[in-house]
């Protein structure tokens, strides 16, 4: 049900579901809920390389972004609350 309405509130047009946008809006959702997972499993280094693996992976797909659209780059980071990447 999340990843509907994620998929509704970043879609570029009818039946977007794989832009960069809403690829970055999933993953931030994923990473959010594994970031809360290990907070009470600490020792769960599966799950933490997972997630390391998801960052990288959004980190890349932000740099893209930033390269091509600096304007709709500024708004995701804005609407999703993450840092800017360097």
């Amino acid at each position: 049900m999340e990843k509907q309405e994620i998929i509704a509130k970043f879609k570029q047009s009818e039946n977007d579901t794989g832009s960069v946008q809403v690829q970055v809006a999933l993953l931030t959702e994923r990473i959010n809920h594994l970031t809360e997972h290990l907070k009470t499993n600490k020792k769960d280094n599966h799950s933490r390389r997972g997630l390391l693996m998801m960052v990288g992976k959004r980190k890349g797909f932000l740099q893209y972004l930033k390269e091509r659209d600096i304007e709709a780059y500024r708004k995701l980071i804005k609407e999703l609350n993450i840092r800017e990447i360097k």
